[in-house]
């Protein structure tokens, strides 16, 4: 998501009148209203401060439908009709981009709000290319109110980010513990990651064991038990998948970052190799961890 433009594609055709440009907005509140209902329906304790955001999503969407279904009735005397649509709305909430917040073993209630964010500047340009297109005045008028009121939106949201950041950054530093501060060496996670791997592929069937050992050679890299090891001894598989999965997710953002905050070539070059390297060995814990057994 990062180097993607918001608007991948521009809208296929003009919008020819009033009634089919509530039927596109309609279709579009309603989409969001759904992806936004699903995470805010969302079961695992751990996503509360991230469902709490979607659950507002979720309203202020549905609210947007209804809102959007009235300004049509008054212009038009009905409801938005999906016989109005000539082509597939563009879709402004893409299932895939909340997917991957929502498997995020670090996803934060900053992240939700920035996506929502991001969201609304997708349906500010939207609705730009909209009005710019348009053949009719009427139309023209109607997406350009659209357009303000994303805006407004995307203006609020910055505002709950920036207060979510905040908040974010407040408690991080509150809660420093001394385990965290271990973490902070990319070096040193790497090692801790190496031995998750290593313990995740002795109690795991034939297949798995030999894609996750492929992730650390011979296992000559895996480091021995020191002191930094804080793990409890008696964990079960799964808390040693969880582990290392989120082991693995840190190690990409902190790659990343490096990336974003490079000051020379050589470094940036280094860095998106380092994460290039990460964001691949997630996938492939991601997708091991998923398989039965």
């Amino acid at each position: 998501m990062r180097s993607e433009p918001l608007l991948a594609t521009e809208p296929p055709a003009p919008v020819r009148d009033i009634g089919e440009l509530y039927a596109i907005a309609f279709a579009q509140a309603e989409r969001a209203a759904q992806r936004y209902g699903k995470l805010a329906a969302a079961g695992d304790e751990a996503f509360e401060p991230v469902r709490c955001v979607f659950e507002v999503l979720d309203q202020r969407e549905r609210e947007r439908a209804e809102a959007i279904e009235k300004a049509c009735i008054e212009a038009i005397g009905r409801a938005p009709a999906k016989a109005d649509l000539r082509w597939a709305p563009l879709d402004l909430v893409p299932a895939e981009e909340l997917s991957d917040l929502e498997n995020s073993l670090l996803a934060t209630a900053y992240g939700a709000w920035a996506l929502a964010v991001r969201h609304r500047e997708r349906a500010f340009i939207f609705w730009t290319y909209i009005a710019a297109r348009a053949e009719g005045a009427r139309v023209r008028t109607a997406a350009e109110s659209l357009a303000r009121e994303a805006l407004r939106d995307g203006n609020l949201l910055r505002r709950e980010r920036r207060l979510a950041w905040r908040a974010g950054r407040k408690e991080a530093l509150a809660a420093e513990a001394p385990a965290v501060t271990e973490l902070s060496s990319a070096a040193l996670l790497e090692s801790l990651l190496l031995r998750d791997i290593f313990r995740w592929s002795q109690d795991a069937p034939g297949p798995q064991r030999s894609q996750l050992l492929s992730l650390i050679g011979d296992g000559s890299q895996v480091p021995i038990a020191d002191a930094s090891d804080t793990s409890p001894h008696s964990e079960t598989l799964g808390d040693i998948k969880r582990r290392a999965l989120r082991r693995a997710e840190q190690l990409s953002s902190i790659y990343l970052d490096e990336a974003d905050n490079a000051i020379d070539q050589s470094r940036l070059e280094l860095a998106q190799q380092l994460a290039a390297r990460s964001i691949a060995r997630l996938a492939e814990l991601r997708a091991i961890a998923s398989l039965p057994g």
